[in-house]
């Protein structure tokens, strides 16, 4: 009894095997007609999902090799799904098994690639030699430069990885000479940009930037990016100065307030009136309203013009000068027994 196969992750509603390419199911024709179902619709997942979702694509593409792995664009699925989800080691061991199926050799530049990313430049540099000794189209050249200077720069080695762009690009290329060119030679650009900027010459790179952004409209480069970073940088920035600024000012007020000497309450009989408007001020001879001259006893003119100046902040305080006593009510006693005054 053959084994059980694994059930693979649940297919989406929205594939339809007859989006799969012709060539490739007349490949499946020879499998079981059930199994043929089966593999193809993980293969349209597969595609559908490569890009927004390269892992469950990747989990697709499996489920396919699991059912018929002796198909040459069924080993192709699984290696570029598992190129974009990450996992190079797996990439490298399907495509190079597609390229024995097949003769293909189109992924040369991937594979070298996937060298990188196992953390082998030396190894995705004589993998590019050997791709370009052998004379590859344009469209498969770049990818390869690519590759290269990517490799180089992994090296640590930014001034052959600029050459290697330069040389792409045409030889001491400028950001006004960039024109609108293909597809292949913005990316070009775009990693030569991205040099200058690992090489700390921001300003050319940002010239190179506006030029790929003007030459890509459709923001096929993902150029994009680069601005928008630049926008939530002068954003943290000003929101730092921001907070900065307000930090400045409450160390402002809080040293004036320091400075500042500290202001006695006025008993609590002198307080305004609480029926009073909000802010109203309290006029000297409103402060005597309601006193009688019982109350106010041996107070003097003298004292009253004293105290008014007081109250208006013209002149210090007198000394030991018993304030309270200006609104205390007199005893009700007779004049000759109140004690005498000093």
């Amino acid at each position: 009894m053959a084994p059980r196969r694994p059930a693979g992750p649940a297919v989406p509603e929205w594939v339809d095997p007859r989006d799969l390419d012709q060539s490739v199911r007349s490949a499946l024709r020879g499998l079981d007609p059930r199994n043929a179902e089966t593999v193809a619709r993980h293969l349209v997942a597969a595609g559908g999902l490569l890009d927004d979702e390269p892992e469950l694509a990747l989990e697709h593409a499996r489920a396919a090799r699991d059912r018929a792995s002796r198909i040459a664009a069924v080993r192709e699925a699984v290696g570029v799904a598992a190129y974009l989800a990450g996992d190079f080691a797996e990439a490298a061991r399907e495509l190079r098994a597609y390229a024995r199926m097949s003769g293909d050799e189109s992924y040369r530049a991937v594979l070298a690639d996937c060298e990188r990313g196992l953390g082998r430049p030396e190894n995705a540099i004589k993998l590019v030699n050997e791709a370009l000794a052998a004379g590859p189209e344009e469209e498969e050249l770049v990818e390869l430069r690519l590759v290269e200077a990517g490799a180089r720069q992994d090296l640590g080695e930014l001034p052959a990885a600029a050459l290697v762009l330069e040389a792409a690009l045409g030889g001491r290329p400028t950001p006004a000479g960039l024109g609108h060119p293909e597809l292949g030679q913005l990316r070009l650009a775009m990693a030569y940009a991205d040099l200058l900027t690992d090489r700390g010459e921001d300003e050319l790179a940002m010239e190179w930037y506006v030029a790929i952004a003007s030459a890509d409209p459709d923001d096929l480069t993902g150029v994009s990016e680069v601005f928008a970073e630049d926008d939530e940088l002068d954003d943290e920035v000003d929101d730092g100065e921001l907070d900065a600024d307000v930090l400045v000012d409450d160390d402002l007020v809080a040293d004036e307030l320091a400075d500042e000497e500290p202001v006695e309450a006025a008993p609590e009989s002198q307080q305004p009136d609480a029926g009073a408007p909000a802010g109203a001020a309290v006029t000297p001879d409103e402060q005597f309203d309601g006193v009688t001259e019982e109350q106010l006893g041996d107070v003097t003119d003298d004292d009253i013009e004293a105290e008014v100046a007081e109250l208006l902040g013209e002149t210090p305080p007198p000394v030991e000068r018993d304030h309270a006593r200006l609104f205390q009510e007199a005893p009700d006693v007779a004049p000759e027994q109140q004690p005498p005054t000093n």
